[in-house]
């Protein structure tokens, strides 16, 4: 149940829809039983109008059923006996339009309290996805947290908000029922109370093992978004490697296994239904035997007009009870589902601000990397000497292993060396995408933990190998994350970027659609447009990870002019392995290892015949 309240927390206020909803419901409830209430004067008109002659003042108005025959029989003394048969039937209608009505307004205000408490749930879910360091997408599969965001959010949508909808209305009306019961008969309604517990207790058996079983089903839906998803991003890389049969029988057998368990639910579920049913009539049987024996006998006050109404209302005791026993059946799979969301919810992100966290307004003299350690294996005990003042650090599995590094402002830095090194380790480190274990990074001599993630990243440009563009128009895909661009801005960005030319070439120009990631563009026009758009943000510091490594001569040679316009007055850290990209860069690092092997000029290190020389003669790198 804590699972329960605290999913249904999400559509606070909730007195805003509770209050309305439960009067609103109290009212259809009360004029839905005394439809029912009403059938005994109807009977009483037709079959017996001889008995309307006696008028019999109830000696209290707490009895419906005497305070309706009591008007039945003041409308058959002044209009007759069909006077008092159109009474009833006017009563009848007003009876059901009220009830009707008051139940069409109760379940707007259910419909609003679902769709708002589905609203509530999926943006907290995917703002808290939103602020979760990278490293938690590494490690989870991607198709496990859209099927929480979507599927579990909207079993949770139904399944919780229906049983509110049952908990609010089910058991008023089971109430209003058992007392106009109890009203007619106390005998019968006693005996008929024996075997309710009886239905109850095979319903609870039958819908024991649902909630493990819809956990298990969630899970497996997960797995299969995750295959579809990876099956349709590596489409080309399947059809090249003649995959496409395994990348089917994969996806079958998690379709086979969702299946299965689905259909082992269906049939819980299903089950619950017919049997309840069938013990509802079971037991409407018992009371017609015992209620007949109670009138043929003479025992009691009990009346034939009045068993007639009490067996009609009380096969109508068995909806509510059905509706309970299935929302019961029916909350397991939401309850299963809010787990996975709520545990969603309650992932917190590894990096964040820190409570004292300053703005960084601008960058002024250097950027410093102090004895850093690195291991992508967090809860590996670290293990280097406790003189260094610093966390233990396992060194044998560290990607980098005390680096030092100085990034003066206005050079431009490239970090080259063998694949493993930690060159793209060293580079996410200093937008925090990822944290070191041991070790200061610093920004003009602050501590970049000390400053906001939002102010640091805000002075950096970051342009990666993958070209990542969204599925919208050339010209948000340049001016992404920022309002009220103007067009001037966006073509004087993509004029620096060298992608001016071919927007224009495009069908619509700037408003040119790129397609799913870019692909309607080629490596190079998407590259470019990438650069445009860190242009466009006009940072002091510039990250380029392999800009043109994955391009041909031509558009590399594109990419390169932009990627030099884009340098142009600003500190900029390079990752590549073709010569031309980085022989002109002020400073050379090479990193081997998690450590500096060497640094300096391109002539520098060549002359030193060390690492860099050996990769030039490895051609590693590939010249102009």
């Amino acid at each position: 149940m804590k699972t329960y309240f605290r999913l249904l927390s999400f559509a606070r206020p909730i007195g805003k829809f509770a209050f309305p909803y439960f009067v609103l419901t109290l009212l259809s409830i009360i004029f839905n039983t005394l439809n029912y209430a009403l059938l005994a004067p109807l009977l009483k008109a037709i079959f017996d109008p001889a008995a309307k002659k006696l008028l019999i003042r109830p000696e209290n108005w707490w009895n419906p059923l005497k305070d309706l025959n009591y008007f039945a029989q003041v409308a058959n003394l002044h209009y007759g006996t069909l006077g008092a048969l159109k009474f009833i039937c006017v009563a009848i209608v007003v009876s059901v339009l009220l009830s009707n009505v008051f139940r069409y307004f109760s379940q707007r205000i259910m419909e609003n309290l679902r769709i708002y408490t589905l609203l509530n749930l999926r943006r907290t879910v995917f703002n808290n996805v939103m602020n979760l360091h990278l490293g938690y997408f590494n490690n989870e599969r991607k198709g496990d947290i859209l099927s929480k965001i979507s599927a579990d959010v909207q079993v949770v949508q139904f399944s919780v908000t229906g049983t509110l909808q049952v908990a609010f209305k089910e058991p008023f009306q089971l109430l209003f029922y058992l007392i106009t019961l109890f009203v007619i008969s106390v005998k019968l309604t006693l005996f008929s109370m024996l075997v309710i517990p009886i239905s109850a207790f095979v319903i609870s058996r039958i819908v024991k093992r649902l909630k493990e079983q819809a956990k298990a089903s969630q899970e497996t839906y997960g797995n299969m978004i995750s295959n579809l998803d990876e099956a349709l991003s590596g489409i080309k890389i399947i059809k090249a490697f003649n995959a496409t049969q395994f990348i089917k029988n994969r996806f079958d057998r998690e379709n086979k296994e969702y299946s299965r368990i689905t259909r082992s639910m269906a049939k819980r579920q299903q089950m619950a239904s017919p049997v309840s049913e069938f013990l509802g009539v079971l037991m409407v049987a018992g009371i017609v035997l015992y209620g007949g024996s109670l009138i043929i006998n003479h025992e009691g006050s009990l009346t034939a007009d009045n068993f007639i109404v009490y067996i009609a209302m009380f096969s109508q005791i068995m909806r509510p009870a059905k509706a309970i026993s299935d929302s019961f059946s029916n909350i397991h799979s939401g309850i299963a589902a809010g787990e996975r969301v709520l545990a969603l919810i309650d992932e917190k992100p590894q990096i964040v601000n820190m409570p004292n966290a300053v703005e960084l307004e601008d960058f002024n003299d250097k950027i410093t990397f102090e004895n850093v350690f690195f291991s992508y294996n967090d809860k590996s005990a670290l293990k280097v000497p406790a003189t260094m003042g610093i966390e233990p650090v396992d060194i044998d599995k560290s990607v980098l292993k005390g680096l030092n590094l100085t990034i003066p402002k206005g050079k431009t830095v490239a970090l080259v060396g063998p694949s493993g090194g930690g060159k793209t380790t060293t580079m996410d480190l200093l937008p925090r995408f990822i944290e070191p274990q041991a070790g200061l990074i610093s920004v003009d001599g602050i501590d970049i933990r000390n400053v906001t993630m939002e102010s640091l990243r805000a002075l950096m440009g970051i342009v990666n190998q993958e070209s990542i563009l969204f599925n919208d128009t050339i010209f948000n895909n340049i001016a992404f994350g920022k309002t009220n661009v103007t067009q001037e801005e966006v073509e004087a960005a993509a004029r620096i970027a060298n992608a001016h030319n071919f927007i224009t070439e495009t069908s619509n120009g700037y408003q040119t659609n790129t397609g799913d990631r870019g692909t309607k563009l080629s490596g190079g026009q998407r590259q470019r447009i990438c650069i445009a758009r860190a242009v466009l943000n006009n940072p002091p510091i510039m990250l380029l990870d392999e800009a043109t490594s994955a391009l041909d001569t031509e558009s590399e040679k594109l990419v390169q002019e932009a990627l030099n316009n884009l340098m142009q007055n600003r500190t900029s850290l390079i990752i590549a392995h073709r010569l031309s990209t980085i022989q002109n860069a002020d400073l050379i690092i090479v990193l081997d290892n998690g450590r500096v092997a060497e640094q300096g000029t391109h002539l520098e290190l060549m002359n030193h015949n060390g690492v860099y020389r050996r990769l030039i003669d490895m051609q590693t790198f590939t010249a102009d």
